[in-house]
């Protein structure tokens, strides 16, 4: 019966902080918001600072996982190389690990619980009631007290389960005294496979490090055992990520790819040095308590794995991307559905395909105006597949944008993938666009156009620039540049000075039927094609400016 009650209290208290942390993460990811998007957008200049802010990102909101997948997002959208993503990534490591030092300062040592029930029913409360903000606070607040609740818990199992259990019914590790090589390396490894089980089964290393921590404060491991569990708890954080992967994106893929390699890189230096490290910590485990040495050993276990890989960041992206080549087109990476869950990087996700069908366009119709390469049905074709995917794509968004300045950027987004839709279509009929004559004033109309279609090019292209998409300004990539600008008032200027042209043209057009200057027919193929490079000139001009904003 003892051992049914120890049994329930340790499950329960596992059970309770992963609610917890559940909670506690969802309601900080729901405070953060947008911003997470964004700053994690400009922490990652460069490997180095990627991994600095991933690690304190990932500190606040509590959530590896988030960060992870917001990464693949804006890694998939274009807005972070493949390199900066994985500086986040390294980082969020580092970062997850804040939660040991918790449970070793604080949960294992005080019974919090009579603290932690008015929190929960506070932050309950806050939740249901509140507003938004307030129900994301009160959600955070509730789900950290859970966490501690649970954590109360689990020290009340574990200190039963001291009574039954003690370090010798476990294997012996190396730097244990009196263990030969051979039985330590077996033990070490027997542990770091239990390890490894324990988080594959909670599919949390911060969960099973706390259980471990919990274990060594009541006695039941020692603290070679303790630093044994905890880097197979490490390597298991690796198996969630690569069944996350299992029918995903390439770009997921790659990033699970890296976060497994990462993970047995790291234990595969810690299993080398662990002789030299546990018997550092016994030595200084007379000043500093066995459980803040865990918790700082769970740290630096991935501070060195990533204080090695960092340097090596280059070369680590090659393999990574030698092992996983993509398979997709360009449309099918950017638009990746791991970027569906966060929708800035979604709408920007959008917005890059469409300014690149944009640029294509504009190049092919300028060089059909100065009779080079016709625009052809199956580019009209490809284009219109690759507008429709963007369609698909946004159709499926998971949550809609939650500021009013992500709602207009949405709105702008969608126009402008409006107005080149309607561009792709127009074109797709081969025999408009054709030089009627060579009068002058058909002339000055196609050079008017291929100047709108010239300035258009340039916008589409800023937009995937990596200049632009570095994310080094805010909001991501709209801030329009000087040459941008410019573009933009030149295509304004010439789609109006068309628009009066094309409707001048039209009357001497008809005025010259009667005199059989030209015939009806000539003059309405004539007013035709005037009527369609003002319409081409329009839609260019207009889906330049939406894709910055400029919708007017």
């Amino acid at each position: 019966m003892e051992t049914l009650s120890i049994t329930i209290s340790i499950l329960g208290g596992v059970g309770l902080f992963l609610l917890g942390m559940s909670v506690m993460t969802d309601g900080l990811k729901a405070m953060a918001g947008s911003a997470l998007r964004v700053v994690l957008g400009k922490a990652a200049a460069t490997p180095t600072l990627g991994a600095f802010w991933g690690a304190i990102i990932t500190l606040l909101v509590q959530s590896s996982s988030a960060v992870t997948m917001t990464t693949i997002g804006l890694v998939s959208a274009g807005l972070l190389t493949f390199t900066q993503g994985l500086g986040l990534v390294f980082g969020a490591n580092v970062g997850t690990t804040g939660t040991a030092w918790l449970v070793a300062l604080i949960g294992v040592r005080i019974s919090l619980s009579a603290y932690a029930l008015p929190l929960i029913f506070a932050g309950t409360m806050a939740k249901l009631l509140g507003s938004p903000r307030v129900a994301a606070m009160g959600a955070a607040l509730a789900g950290f007290a859970l966490l501690l609740y649970g954590l109360t818990t689990l020290q009340e199992g574990m200190s039963g389960l001291a009574t039954m259990l003690h370090p010798s019914d476990f294997p012996s590790v190396l730097g244990e005294v009196g263990v030969d090589w051979i039985s330590g390396t077996a033990g070490l490894l027997k542990l770091i496979a239990v390890g490894l089980v324990m988080t594959t089964v909670m599919q949390s290393s911060t969960a099973s490090t706390a259980v471990t921590i919990s274990a060594f404060y009541a006695g039941a491991v020692s603290l070679e055992q303790g630093a044994a569990l905890i880097i197979g708890q490490n390597i298991g954080t690796a198996t969630s990520s690569a069944m996350a992967a299992i029918g995903a994106s390439t770009t997921a893929k790659r990033l699970a790819v890296a976060y497994v390699l990462f993970k047995i890189i790291a234990a595969s230096i810690a299993v080398a040095t662990f002789p030299f490290v546990v018997a550092l910590m016994r030595t200084v485990s007379a000043t500093i308590d066995g459980m803040t040495l865990l918790a700082a050993y769970h740290t630096a276990y991935n501070v060195v794995g990533v204080a090695v890989l960092l340097p090596a960041t280059g070369w680590f992206t090659r393999v990574v991307e030698r092992i996983l080549p993509f398979k997709q087109t360009a449309s099918q990476r950017v638009l990746d559905p791991s970027a569906l869950a966060n929708p800035v990087i979604a709408v920007e996700a959008a917005r890059r395909v469409v300014a690149d069908v944009l640029a294509a366009i504009s190049v092919s119709v300028s060089a059909k105006l100065s009779g080079g390469n016709n625009f052809t049905a199956r580019e009209a074709e490809a284009a219109a597949a690759t507008l429709e995917e963007v369609r698909d794509f946004l159709s499926e968004l998971q949550e809609p944008p939650e500021t009013e300045a992500e709602r207009r950027r949405m709105t702008s987004t969608l126009h402008a993938l409006d107005h080149v839709a309607r561009l792709a279509e127009t074109l797709a009929d081969d025999e408009l666009l054709k030089q009627t004559t060579d009068d002058p004033y058909d002339l000055r109309l196609a050079a008017l156009c291929a100047q709108a279609m010239h300035a258009a090019q340039t916008v589409g292209e800023s937009v995937t620039a990596e200049a632009v998409l570095s994310a080094q300004s805010a909001p991501i990539g709209w801030d329009a540049t000087p040459e941008v600008q410019a573009a933009l008032t030149e295509a304004e200027s010439v789609s109006r000075e068309l628009d009066i042209m094309q409707r001048d043209h039209r009357a001497a057009m008809l005025a010259s039927v009667a005199p059989e200057k030209l015939t009806a027919a000539d003059a309405f193929a004539r007013i035709d094609a005037a009527r369609q490079l003002a319409r081409t000139a329009h839609h260019a001009w207009r889906a330049a400016a939406h894709l910055f904003g400029h919708g007017g």
